[in-house]
């Protein structure tokens, strides 16, 4: 089995510390993913900024979620699925939603499963998408940004879920709660 380095402030190279540091403050923990990310600065910065530019993107903190949780099921990442429920929890973001997303159920809204339809026909085809399914996503009210928006949300999770994969990353006991893996189909 897999697995790297999990960094601490003290073990972590020099351009890494800063961003642990920033880590620790705004999580009030180091989480594992970050302590992995760490040992390429370059990967963790563009992590975290991506991170920062996504969070501050067009949509609300449901989409935000099911953004990220439509990715990190459709990756399997057993990492980033209890962490981004424990963090949908703490965005107030509905427990109904996020246990559809965990679950792979329908979404509440017709908007927000034309959103995780269009996020999931970007994950699993690459990028191509049809005119069809454009013109659906814009009939359920989004536009162009929202687009762009979601290829920057997968652009993050990439990063993440990959690590996560390769690094074999335990969940950090916050998240532990929220153990999942993904169901056979």
């Amino acid at each position: 089995m897999t697995t790297l380095t999990i960094h601490t402030i003290e073990s972590a190279p020099e351009a890494s510390k800063p961003l642990l540091e920033q880590s620790l403050k705004t999580n009030g923990m180091l989480p594992n993913l970050h302590g992995t990310l760490a040992s390429s600065p370059n990967l963790f910065e563009a992590y975290q900024t991506l991170h920062n530019l996504f969070a501050s993107s067009s949509f609300t903190a449901e989409e935000l979620t099911v953004v990220w949780q439509g990715i990190n099921v459709e990756h399997g990442c057993t990492y980033c699925v209890p962490a981004h429920t424990a963090i949908a929890h703490s965005m107030k973001v509905d427990a109904a939603l996020i246990e559809a997303l965990r679950d792979e159920k329908p979404m509440p809204t017709p908007k927000l499963q034309a959103l995780l339809d269009m996020t999931l026909t970007l994950v699993r085809n690459r990028g191509h998408v049809t005119d069809a399914e454009l013109e659906s996503f814009y009939a359920a009210g989004y536009g162009e940004r929202q687009v762009l928006d979601i290829i920057l949300g997968i652009s993050q999770k990439v990063i993440s879920n990959y690590t996560n994969h390769v690094a074999n990353t335990p969940v950090d006991a916050p998240f532990q709660p929220f153990a999942w893996t993904k169901k056979a189909k």
